[in-house]
């Protein structure tokens, strides 16, 4: 067996293995992105130093946010290719909101509520200073895309709780969309915005569109669900 099979089977045992569901055992996800994600957080877990804590990765993630927030701004007082800047504070942003919580799970020491209130909290404010940074950088009435995409994304937060509140069930994914995959995609924006300058603003329209949609279907599902909840409620009242 030659040094790549080998560790390819190594790859496959890791992601079938005990680590992956302890460490996933929490949350289904949906995203397109899934799997490859999945296998990367189970390798990355296990080699964090033991000094790291997720508190610490929360921080991480968060200062990645403020890179891509300091990007934009950046790139309206100086040049458009401060742009390319927000790619790394997206990938900073990523290993460190991706790992938090999976790290806790790892180590067998998950403070669930804890984490949740702190992931939603730092989540909130994180998309306040990129939609904000976005504003510093947009011209005219193409600020107001800043507002529509921290608004279309706190709704996007109130579905998942909602959809916990219903359900018992959180996920951050809206199907195959997850936020690894927001972020490769408003990354992708930029580096468009970079080369075809202007481009921006008519793709973030279009990001804006899209989640206004997406939001819309899932709160009509989440109603009939409600509704369907009640009635049986209903039912057993009378």
């Amino acid at each position: 067996m030659t040094a790549k099979n080998h560790q390819g089977n190594h790859l496959k045992s890791l992601f079938k293995g005990e680590i992956l569901r302890n460490v996933f055992s929490d949350r289904a996800r949906t995203n397109l992105l899934k799997k490859q994600e999945e296998m990367a957080i189970s390798w990355l877990v296990q080699r964090i130093p033991g000094f790291i804590t997720s508190n610490m990765l929360t921080g991480i993630g968060f200062f990645g946010n403020m890179i891509v927030s300091a990007s934009f701004i950046l790139a309206s007082y100086f040049s458009r290719n401060f742009l390319l800047m927000g790619l790394a504070g997206f990938f900073i942003s990523w290993f460190g909101d991706s790992l938090d919580g999976r790290l806790a799970y790892y180590r067998n020491k998950p403070r669930k509520k804890y984490g949740f209130t702190l992931d939603i909290t730092i989540d909130w404010v994180s998309i306040i200073l990129i939609g904000f940074g976005y504003t510093v950088y947009a011209d005219g009435l193409w600020t107001l895309l800043g507002y529509g995409f921290v608004v279309m994304y706190g709704w996007e937060m109130i579905i998942a709780l909602i959809r916990l509140n219903l359900t018992g069930k959180y996920s951050i994914d809206s199907g195959k969309l997850g936020p690894t995959e927001v972020r490769i995609i408003i990354g992708a924006i930029m580096i468009a915005e970079v080369v075809f300058p202007g481009s921006l603003n008519y793709s973030a329209a279009l990001v804006v569109t899209a989640l206004f949609v997406v939001n819309f279907i899932d709160t009509r599902k989440l109603l009939r669900v409600a509704d369907e909840i009640d009635r049986k409620e209903l039912n057993k009242e009378s």
